[in-house]
């Protein structure tokens, strides 16, 4: 099983530093009501994975605020299922998206990967440009409806809320809202949500 594990961790992509993340590690004293549910959402996801992960609504998704722990949260997530043998590949929106460019001899290799893996991290989707490609729309449309129609679990991070997310892309927002609807919290507030500058206010 360890060896299975150590496999596991090296194919899921999340460097030394984020393989240290864990709900243990993240800081809840004096941080606003939004976090706190971010938080439990996770705690509870991961705790009901198990039973829920073959179903129509069997994935995360924490969106909103940037600064307010939403990749901590799910890298926790990440890790600890990965510990418990369950495949996770972390795909951060803009590296991703840049190394499947890199390369279209075997794009098609990576998007397999991608759509098949048993959990699927998309951390900071639409983050960047402010006009998302065709490129980038028919790659990610191709993951998320391949995951959607063999409820395959995703765990997204967007600064987008799902309104957003669908006037982007209403095909791939939908999906990501039905997929993710029991387990989605929107951070919204103001400064305060941000750890990185919250202790300068």
């Amino acid at each position: 099983m360890q060896r299975r594990v150590e496999r596991l961790f090296k194919y899921s992509r999340i460097t030394n530093e984020f393989r240290r993340l864990s709900f243990e590690s993240f800081i809840l004293d004096g941080r606003p009501q939004p976090v706190k549910n971010a938080f439990a959402c996770a705690k509870a996801y991961l705790e009901y994975f198990s039973r829920l992960r073959s179903g129509r609504n069997n994935s995360i998704a924490l969106l909103g605020k940037s600064g307010s722990g939403k990749t901590h949260l799910l890298i926790a997530v990440a890790n600890s299922l990965l510990s418990q043998g369950v495949g996770v590949l972390y795909f951060p929106w803009i590296e991703g998206m840049n190394d499947l460019k890199s390369n279209f001899e075997v794009i098609s290799d990576k998007v397999q990967q991608l759509k098949q893996v048993e959990v699927l991290f998309i951390d900071d989707l639409f983050k960047g440009r402010k006009t998302v490609t065709d490129f980038q729309l028919e790659q990610l449309f191709d993951m998320i409806n391949y995951r959607y129609l063999n409820h395959l679990p995703i765990m997204v991070s967007s600064e987008k809320d799902i309104d957003q997310l669908c006037t982007i892309d209403e095909a791939i927002g939908s999906r990501i809202y039905e997929m993710c609807k029991d387990f989605t919290v929107i951070l919204k507030g103001d400064k305060s949500l941000n750890y990185r500058i919250a202790g300068k206010l």
